[in-house]
């Protein structure tokens, strides 16, 4: 089953700019918009995340794993 990797979604974000200026870049009104997503508090739909990956400049399927190939936690 395909799943949208967050940890991999914080790390590629980190990577480019803050949680606000990505807030900013999606049209929410403060970072806690954006943050609800990555965080998994709220659920990211496939419009948000292909938005994420253009202003990140990564393909959508960057974000994706296979939970069945994930580690056991």
């Amino acid at each position: 089953m395909l799943t949208v990797d967050l940890d991999k979604l914080k790390k590629l974000r980190q990577s480019k700019m803050s949680q606000q200026e990505m807030s900013l870049r999606l049209g929410y009104q403060s970072p806690n918009g954006y943050y609800y997503l990555e965080c998994g508090r709220s659920k990211i739909t496939a419009e948000t995340l292909a938005k994420v990956a253009t202003v990140l400049g990564v393909p959508i399927q960057e974000f994706f794993t296979n939970r069945a190939e994930s580690p056991q936690q």
